[in-house]
């Protein structure tokens, strides 16, 4: 029969062959018995045999695989055998052969017996050791160069395994990965692998391989590590053979990826990698961590109790997610430096001269990092701002230059997929025309695609001497007659006008100009030399300690003040609805309600900076701005809500407003929903019973407050919109009993959509039901807007709107200031004069002419930019593609809210709804990767609350929500 082609033949579920046929296959053709014990296989089936003094594996093939393939196999097995590599011999069957066909099952099937390697497989170690990671590469590299000679008609066989049908493999199999997102992620991969691989085809050595030298085939024992599973040996690509290896070590080190250079170091030593193995190395790791991935899937759909494939796939998934990650070039780098250094260690240090004598010592550097106040209102987003920058400052000084390993926000994408090469390696100088350019180093000066490349060796030139130090200096820019030279130090090669230039410790190529923060800055130092002294100037940018901030943040700044994510990003700045970090790597802001506008807008950045320039003081003073502001709030609160205070915060407008309904009808209990977080003040912790920020709420509340019970519709004891009358019956005992007992309403408080349960929509009808009944007691209604109104909601600019009520107060904050400490209370005029009973009212900053102009400017831009609007469009898109999440992630439990307060409610169980706590928590973290900012909140903290500033564009909701979707199919 021919050889396999799979291809033609993709489904290969094993064959059916149970522990009693091995038995008798065992004795009947090799004549062993013994205690039989089944082992793990894709597609054969393989079984130990214990004959109580030998171990012997058992292998029944594929039928799809010829008896060429398998002789092939055993050739590979008596090439190596003197090769100092432990490896299984072939036992010979009864009548001597090797391969022995066998009746199974009334099908004929292949059969061999190879002795059994004692010892653990390596992929039970979960993290490698460097010499475990050698180990990897050694016997990889080991086996590679053994095979060279081996020629045999059984290699010519196409098995998915072939890195050259790679994408192939992927396309026909894709379909088996169920999750649309997922699906997605490794296909656009693979497309991304098998471009950087096509102008390298030609080049790639091909020649027989093992093909799966990973962490499942090397076994650690006695007589020292041991290769096994020769089944896929065939001709291929002698780099493809590295790259199987090095994508089994990435589950094991997830967190520091680059130690599979250790890998790729050993395996050079044995088996030397040329210039296209090393482009082509981590396009093919990709590749074969997305043929993992879509091989897994489809062998447990072939192959239901298949508990091998089946356990695989989690730790395929990590390799392949790890490895997509880091951009090719980068990697490839890496690599190329630390082959470079032949495991030296740092590179040292070239001893550089003069690139160019500046007229002064000022180094005229121009800020292109996220602190960088040239690039405020958006300015960075400009096409050539940076050449303008460099130009202005140049004119002003002479000359100008950019910094080495400054993160430039000028490079950061948004609404990004993976990480943004922000990190410059690269220096360009801006200087009058005819700058003379001198040679810092001697060397062999030489054209290369455009570029001027000039390579020496710097030891012995300067301070440096006894050791070899190749360096390479990549000029753009340079003007000189077209000719290759051997230059001096000192010697005068060119002129330039703007002159950009960068060192490379690897002789004769570029590194990557710009990098991501992907790999540690040690590797750039390395790759990528600092270089100040070709300037005589300091270029390098300060270096961000996000860990040192944070313990620094710890030991002063009380640890009960807490802190989103375990290792937070330092962000530095923001614009409209994303953050940056001070690697000027992009993130999608969906928590920050507070951020109404959106980060740094240029008006609102105007008017505080024109206000603070005229007067800032107390509102005891007369200016209009106050007046001004005021009465826009009265203007755009509910019809009877006419008068306003003005305070610091959310807090603060609670505890006035519980303060104004006890004062105004002389009673002091209010009641108050459980579940629910109105502040921090005194007042407002008492009527906050939320379990997620406080356990002991319920039992520590004063006997004034008088909680009822939260009309949850997801999990309250009353569920769906439907829920209020069982509610309100409730409330009628509660209040029953209280106005038996005596007891007096000063009001009742609560949220009109639960913003602490993640945008919860209360029953139809319930706040109508409450309200009249605490009306008909005398009671004052507060409705707390803090979180929910002010448009948020989209289709109403009061929360309160959607219930169709109108409360006796409003508490309002957060979103009105935009970031600025500023609230308010707006209520009756009546409910308003009753506080002079207890004197004037207060603030020293609340209604100060910089807080006014502050609420002012965000009403301005809510309604000239339709931010409302937008908040009822895009929240409306968003919520649809939320709820159809819960179509494909049991996880998802349910989805919350409108506008844009929404929540994503994970739970373990959709019957009992239990809280998915540490799901949630792990959902963020990961959001946090994938370049998105969300957090949890409820009081099963299980809630992923969405409330982003309400600037968000339909393209960056998409976003959001197709990288939620990825982080759900993969927890």
């Amino acid at each position: 029969m021919p050889n396999s082609d799979f291809l033609a033949q993709p489904s290969l579920p094993r064959p059916e062959v149970g522990a009693d046929d091995a038995a008798a296959v065992a004795e009947h053709a090799f004549g062993l018995t013994g205690r039989i014990v089944e082992l793990g296989s894709n597609q054969d089936r393989n079984f130990l045999v214990d004959t109580g003094t030998h171990r012997y594996v058992l292998k029944i093939a594929n039928p799809v695989f010829s008896v060429e393939e398998l002789h092939a196999q055993n050739a590979a097995l008596a090439l190596l055998a003197g090769a100092g590599v432990r490896i299984p011999a072939v036992l010979a069957a009864r009548d001597g052969a090797e391969v022995v066909a066998v009746e199974v099952r009334g099908r004929t099937l292949h059969t061999r017996v190879l002795s059994f390697l004692d010892g653990e497989p390596l992929t039970e170690v979960e993290r490698l050791s460097g010499e475990q990671l050698r180990t990897l590469g050694r016997l990889s590299g080991s086996i590679a160069a053994g095979l060279v000679g081996l020629r045999h008609p059984g290699l010519a066989r196409t098995t998915q395994w072939d890195a050259r049908i790679g994408g192939d493999v992927v396309a026909l199999l894709a379909g088996h990965v169920l999750q649309p997102a997922k699906r997605q992620a490794v296909l656009a991969a693979a497309e991304a692998a098998l471009a950087a691989l096509e102008p390298l085809r030609r080049r790639l050595r091909v020649q027989a391989i093992h093909g799966d030298v990973t962490d499942d085939n090397i076994v650690l024992g006695e007589g020292g590590p041991g290769v096994i599973d020769f089944g896929d040996v065939a001709d291929g690509w002698l780099v493809a053979e590295l790259a199987a290896t090095v994508t089994s070590a990435l589950h094991h080190q997830p967190e520091d990826p680059l130690a599979v250079l250790d890998v790729i170091e050993a395996f050079h030593a044995k088996a030397p990698l040329d210039d296209a193995d090393l482009a082509a190395l981590w396009p093919l790791v990709v590749l074969r961590g997305a043929v993992l991935v879509v091989s897994g899937e489809q062998q447990v759909v072939l192959d239901g109790d298949n508990a091998y494939a089946d356990e695989n796939r989690a730790h395929e998934w990590v390799a392949f997610d790890v490895a997509r990650r880091l951009p090719f070039a980068e990697v490839e780098a890496a690599i190329r430096a630390r082959l470079a250094a032949g495991g030296a260690g740092e590179a040292v240090s070239p001893a550089l001269g003069r690139l160019i004598a500046l007229d002064s010592t000022d180094a005229n550097l121009a800020d292109l990092s996220v602190t960088g106040h040239d690039l405020d209102e958006g300015r960075w987003q400009r096409a050539g701002f940076e050449d303008a920058v460099l130009g202005r400052i140049c004119r002003d000084n002479g000359h100008a230059l950019t910094r080495y390993a400054e993160a430039r926000l000028t490079r950061t994408r948004l609404d990004r997929t993976d990480p943004s090469p922000t990190i410059a390696l690269a220096v360009t100088l801006d200087a009058p025309a005819g700058t003379v350019v001198h040679a810092p180093f001697a060397g062999e000066l030489r054209l290369v695609e455009g570029a001027w490349l000039l390579q020496g060796d710097t030891a012995g030139q300067g301070d440096t001497v006894g050791q070899r130090n190749m360096v390479g200096l990549w000029l753009d820019g340079l003007s000189r007659p077209l000719t290759t030279a051997s230059v001096e130090r000192g010697e005068v090669i060119g002129s330039a006008v703007r002159l950009t230039a960068q060192l490379s410790s690897v002789p004769g190529w570029r590194p990557p100009a710009f990098v991501t923060p992907a790999l540690p800055a040690s590797v750039w130092a390395g790759v990528s030399p600092d270089p100040s002294a070709l300037y005589g100037v300091d270029l390098a940018a300060p270096a961000a300690d996000p860990a040192g901030v944070l313990t620094r943040r710890d030991s002063s700044f009380a640890r009960v003040q807490e802190h989103y994510f375990t290792e937070p990003p330092l962000i530095e700045r923001g614009w409209r609805h994303h953050l940056f970090d001070t690697r000027a790597q992009s993130y999608l802001d969906m928590v920050n309600n507070v951020t109404q506008i959106g980060h740094a807008h240029p008006r609102l950045v105007r008017a505080v900076r024109d206000q603070w320039a005229l007067l800032n003081t107390n509102s005891r003073f007369h200016y209009e701005e106050l007046s001004r502001f005021t009465e826009r709030l009265a203007d755009v609160a509910p019809d009877g809500l006419d008068t306003v205070f003005l305070v610091n915060s959310g807090s603060e407008a609670v505890d006035l407003a519980l303060r104004l309904a006890q004062v105004h009808t002389g009673r002091r209990t209010i009641l108050a929903v459980t579940e629910a977080y109105h502040g921090w003040t005194v007042g407002a912790d008492a009527v906050s019973s939320s379990l997620g920020d406080n356990p002991r709420a319920l039992e520590t509340r004063p006997d004034w407050v008088e909680l009822i019970a939260s009309p949850n519709v997801f999990h309250g004891r009353h569920r769906g919109l439907d829920s209020g009358p069982a509610y309100l019956a409730e409330l009628d005992e509660q209040l029953a009993a209280l106005d038996a007992a005596g007891t007096g309403l000063a009001g009742f408080i609560a949220e009109p959509v639960f913003g602490n349960a993640g945008g919860l929509m209360l029953p139809d009808g319930y706040l109508a039901g409450v309200y009249e009944r605490v009306r008909a007691r005398g009671g004052v209604c507060i409705a707390d807007e803090v979180q929910v109104g002010y448009g948020r909601l989209g289709h109403w600019f009061w929360g309160s709107a959607q219930q169709g009520v109108v409360p006796d107060v409003i508490t309002v904050a957060k979103a009105m200031g935009n970031g600025h400490p500023l609230g308010a209370v707006i209520t009756r005029r009546e409910i308003a004069e009753s506080f002079a009973a207890e004197g004037s009212f207060f603030s020293s900053a609340g209604g100060s002419p910089v807080s006014s102009a502050v609420g002012l400017t965000v009403l301005d831009v809510m309604r000239d930019e339709r931010l409302q609007e937008n908040a009822a469009e895009v929240g409306d898109h968003l919520a649809g593609r939320l709820r159809a999440l819960a179509e494909r992630h049991p996880l998802v439990g349910a989805v919350h809210g409108i506008g844009l307060y929404l929540g994503v409610e994970l739970v373990r169980d959709r019957e009992t709804l239990e809280p998915a706590t540490a799901e949630a928590a792990l959902v963020c973290e990961r959001m946090l990767r994938e370049g998105a900012i969300v957090q949890p909140t409820g009081d099963g903290k299980n809630v992923l609350k969405i409330k982003p500033p309400l600037c968000i564009t339909r393209e960056s909701a998409d976003r959001f929500v197709d990288a939620l979707d990825l982080v759900l199919a993969t927890i």
